[in-house]
């Protein structure tokens, strides 16, 4: 069947793969599908696959393609380069076949007509296997932006088809067994939207490192995509919860993304480094980079509203694709902002192919068995180590240096390197973010990455043994050739346990990941460790930040950028700390919406709060801070009432505005029933209401003896309790559980004493039927423990994530026995 050689971007779909290939078949396709639903896509013409055949088999380059790339050895690097620049140059060498060349000039010529006489276009390849589930081609073939004019069009349009050659292309072709010649290319000529003049970016429908399918992640920066795409810019990165996005009264999202009547689940907001960006050029070549202004690094590259309506527009492609290959199917989209008309636009769409076609039954865990010494560290991409051999390329000259097993160490990747990507063990960069070049690239090799470093090309040398630990929350480059675990748990074929099996969670970047092990929720979400790592200022600080001086006034305001106040007043840095301890809070409760999520109010030390910045300004030197000011007693005092009610505000906000309404509020180390109220009375008054909300609930930590002496007191005021077995211990047996080694050994949580304490609130709460889980350490390191627990009918067990699958074996067998 004849197909013709050009085409309207609004005549194809995707039935249309053969001939439009991935990228344009889809562009067409939300044309078609998605503009009555709002999507903003810009239009064009396609170059077909029959052209490009027409193109290669009329200039005799089928022949000449076949000889070349015979007995290629695409590990031989020079021959690769070599092979791949001589079938380029012929390619682009070639002229068109007249009849092919008169339709484009048609269509281009009608197109102009829409857009106006030397209308911009940006010229992109879209191969026939390219942008498909199971065929990842991402970034394999060129884009030329700012193309105006028929000559240049063509120009650009053979460039284009030539690319399916690249040095990257031909090797990936031959790794994954694809034939050359069933492969076409289809060219996408579309109108260019002038993100030069605003911002654009890429945004993933789901979590790019664990594939956590609940969340939207979007990247910003200034003027054209092509610089995250590049790794060279670190972008500002927005989460997105997927489940409350438009919930509430106003259902129709795309109609109104801002609206006051629905949840605005922005659940995290980082600021890029975003040093540079791409405009147009007026001179020989089409585009220029140019450093941006300070305003422009201190802003976000779109605003909070820009940032639901690319997040609505992203569930509707999702969703559209999903039904059209009759599976998820998760998006990679690339979008752009015009600065003239000020909209948004998508101007790229393709399907997610590392995390939807896994396995999340099977999950791997890595861990250092040695501490090593930090190089440097950036932002995690994979959840793996490695060690090895650094070797630092900063040019393409360098390539041949690069051997098998050796650690990348680079600036910024570039796609031809991705010959020497796929054979080393881990990658290493100073610039970009999580959707950069390296870190797609390292995610569909299974290969740890760090990106965004800033130096590792100046603390690292060649020769250097090192190793990469993206396992974690952030990405580390350490020292050495550190040994470590990995293990492999199948969450398959577990048997269901009357128990609830709860986790505890310490880090909110971990929790996406750990939300794939079975679970009834979070038994225990710290406060501190947000406050820790996402935060690290003391709350009474960024109060008082009107009367800072000197190097703590600029040490706040580093840490703090992008929330600056015009008059020197505390709103923004208030708002710095009840946004930041918000988006840990909501990373948490979206992980495992909707079960419920236990959030523990900080439980700080007076020693923990002093080493935060600023932190010995306030806080007073105790002898045993662990039985001193923590806790409740901290909460309506009148030297922490203001940062607290900080808190109360966060909790607000991950409730009200993310509509994250499985968080539950815990308060700990509350020593009377007058302090439990007192705390319940300051949040109650200050918006956080049972009263208002009757979802909401109050648990209180059974940590102290007084706790279990008038636990139907405390339940009187408190819906339900959790033990904590730590505290517990240390209060009922007098051993200071961070103190002298030497009286550890005396007794643990398997005393009689604490035994006897838990069974009898196990019994008031079940009497009361109010809730009582425990979610100390104890279940995790003592087996014994967690059976005594079950046979006391304890409601849920929360575990550290490294126990569960063991646990729920032991847990199934002991309810079994009962």
């Amino acid at each position: 069947m004849f197909f013709p050689f050009v085409k309207k971007l609004s005549d194809v779909n995707m039935k249309d793969l053969a001939e439009a290939g991935g990228k344009n078949a889809s562009l067409g396709e939300m044309i078609s599908s998605l503009g009555k639903r709002g999507v903003s896509v810009p239009g064009g013409f396609i170059i077909t696959a029959s052209a490009y055949r027409h193109f290669i088999k009329f200039s005799g380059l089928d022949v000449f393609i076949k000889d070349a790339l015979k007995n290629l050895d695409t590990k031989n690097l020079k021959q690769l380069a070599d092979t791949g620049k001589r079938i380029r140059g012929e390619i682009t060498g070639s002229p068109f076949p007249k009849d092919l060349e008169e339709a484009i000039a048609k269509i281009h010529a009608e197109t102009e007509k829409i857009y106006g006489r030397d209308a911009d276009f940006a010229v992109r390849s879209s191969a026939t296997a390219e942008d498909l589930p199971g065929a990842s081609f991402a970034g394999e073939h060129e884009t030329y932006l700012n193309i105006r004019g028929i000559e240049d069009v063509l120009k650009a349009s053979k460039k284009a088809m030539a690319s399916l050659f690249n040095d990257r292309a031909i090797s990936y072709r031959e790794d994954k067994g694809f034939d050359h010649f069933k492969i076409a290319l289809s060219v996408g000529v579309q109108k260019m939207v002038r993100s030069d003049l605003a911002s654009s970016g890429i945004m993933f429908t789901l979590d790019t490192e664990t594939g956590f399918p609940n969340v939207i992640i979007i990247n910003a920066t200034r003027g054209l995509g092509e610089m995250i795409v590049q790794g060279q810019v670190t972008p500002d990165e927005f989460l997105i919860f997927k489940p409350t996005l438009g919930k509430k009264s106003e259902r129709n999202i795309l109609k109104k993304v801002f609206s006051k009547n629905i949840y605005h689940p922005l659940i995290s907001k980082k600021l890029g480094v975003k040093t540079r960006k791409m405009i147009y050029s007026d001179g020989i070549n089409p585009t220029e980079i140019i450093r941006t202004s300070n305003s422009e690094r201190e802003k976000f590259s779109i605003s909070d509203q820009e940032v639901f309506e690319l997040a609505a527009w992203g569930m509707e492609i999702e969703k559209h694709y999903t039904r059209l290959h009759g599976k998820w199917t998760p998006m990679d989209i690339e979008w752009a902002k015009d600065g003239r008309d000020g909209k948004l636009y998508i101007v790229q769409a393709r399907p997610e192919t590392i995390h939807s076609e896994k396995d999340n039954t099977k999950i791997k865990e890595y861990q250092l068995k040695d501490k090593g010494i930090q190089i440097t560290k950036g932002a995690s991409v994979g959840n793996a180590i490695a060690s090895g051999k650094a070797r630092i390329i900063i040019s393409a000259s360098q390539i041949s240096e690069f051997k098998a097993g050796e650690i990348l160490v680079t600036e910024v990747t570039d796609p031809n390197w991705e010959p020497i990507m796929k054979i080393a063990s881990a990658i290493v960069t100073d610039k970009g973010g999580r959707t950069s070049h390296a870190a797609i690239v390292s995610r569909e090799l299974s290969i740890p990455c760090v990106v965004g470093t800033e130096n590792s090309t100046k603390l690292i040398k060649s020769g250097d043994e090192i190793t990469v630990d993206t396992a974690g929350a952030e990405g580390i480059v350490y020292k050495g050739l550190l040994k470590f675990n990995v293990n492999e748990i199948s969450t398959k074929n577990l048997p269901k346990t009357k128990t609830e099996i709860m986790i505890n969670i310490a880090t909110p970047d971990t929790a996406f990941g750990k939300s794939f092990l079975p679970n009834s929720g979070v038994g225990l979400a710290r406060e501190e460790f947000i406050i820790a790592d996402y935060i690290g200022i003391h709350p009474n600080t960024l109060i008082n930040y009107a009367k800072l001086e000197g190097d703590l006034k600029k040490q706040v305001d580093k840490k703090t950028a992008g929330y600056k106040d015009k008059h020197g007043s505390s709103t923004r840095k208030k708002q710095y700390y009840i946004d930041n301890l918000s988006y840990g809070i909501a990373k948490i409760s979206a992980s495992f919406y909707p079960h419920p999520v236990i959030v523990r109010l900080s439980d700080f030390k007076t020693n923990e709060y002093r080493s935060l910045l600023g932190g010995d300004l306030y806080e007073p030197v105790e002898e045993n801070p662990m039985i001193g000011w923590r806790g409740a007693s901290r909460y309506y005092s009148p030297d922490f009432k203001e940062a607290f009610l900080l808190e109360v505000e966060a909790l607000k906000k991950v409730r009200n505005e993310y509509g994250l309404t499985n968080t539950i509020v815990m308060v700990p180390f509350c020593r009377t029933v007058e302090e439990g109220s007192k705390v319940i009375g300051l949040m109650e008054s200050n918006g956080l209401s049972r009263t208002k909300d009757k979802s909401l609930k109050f648990y209180v930590m059974c940590e102290i003896p007084s706790n279990v002496l008038l636990a139907s007191e405390f339940l009187d005021i408190f819906d339900g309790m959790s033990i904590g077995s730590n505290d517990l211990t240390q209060l009922v047996l007098g051993i200071d559980r961070d103190g002298n080694d030497k009286i550890h050994s005396i007794a643990n949580e398997n005393s009689e004493a604490v035994k006897k304490m838990i069974s009898a609130v196990i019994k008031v709460c079940r009497k009361r039927h109010k809730y009582i889980g425990i979610c100390g350490q104890a279940p995790s390191d003592y087996p014994e423990f967690a059976a005594f627990l079950v046979k006391e009918g304890i409601q849920s067990i929360s575990l550290n994530p490294d126990s569960i699958i063991g646990a729920i074996k032991r847990i199934h067998k002991e309810e079994q026995a009962i």
